[in-house]
């Protein structure tokens, strides 16, 4: 028998058991946004996050939407992407300064603004939800609300995003690679690595 056995069984039977749970957290120190391609599942995954921290949803398209007072595929085609970058800017440093602590969905190319980055890594702390190609094509065809695709060959389109993106997406402060699972499985996988990441 081991010495710690013997320890267990010569210690009185109304010891109580010291219980030694492993460090957790239980709420958003900071605002955490989640980055990556169209259809990499940002505003489904971010909803059920934002429930699971007990925080607010954001999700800056429908932020910059309500600010210009027109759909972002109207402020493609009427104020040109510049002035989309713009306005995007301006409405996530806005929600990472004025709001409490939630989880915020950007748009694929918000992270891709050097000053954009700089507020994050400042003010919160960036998820890239990675995908593959082919993940991300089933779902972004089944919509037809993303401006950028409007070509002849969306699924090449969206290679060639990725090329120039995924560089910069992998300085997010945390990776988590989302496959065609149950949302909930990817949720969890999300939650998982987000507390590992903020006990470190």
């Amino acid at each position: 028998m081991s010495s710690a056995s013997e320890a267990r069984m010569d210690a009185p039977e109304s010891s109580p058991a010291v219980v030694i749970s492993p460090p957790h957290v239980t709420r958003l120190p900071r605002t955490l946004v989640l980055v990556g391609l169209m259809g990499a599942g940002k505003s489904s995954i971010g909803r059920r996050l934002a429930q699971r921290f007990g925080v607010d949803f954001l999700d800056a398209d429908v932020e910059i939407e309500t600010a210009a007072g027109r759909t972002i595929p109207e402020i493609f085609e009427e104020l040109g992407e510049a002035a989309f970058r713009d306005g995007e800017r301006r409405v996530i440093r806005r929600l990472l300064e004025d709001r409490t602590p939630h989880v915020l969905a950007t748009g694929g190319g918000a992270f891709m603004a050097a000053d954009t980055r700089a507020v994050i890594r400042e003010k919160g702390m960036s998820l890239w939800l990675k995908a593959d190609i082919d993940t991300l094509y089933e779902r972004v065809s089944r919509r037809s609300n993303r401006p950028l695709l409007k070509t002849a060959d969306p699924k090449e389109t969206l290679r060639g995003l990725m090329a120039v993106r995924y560089p910069v997406y992998a300085e997010a402060d945390i990776l988590v690679e989302t496959r065609r699972v149950p949302i909930e499985t990817t949720v969890d996988k999300v939650y998982q690595a987000v507390i590992a990441h903020l006990n470190q």
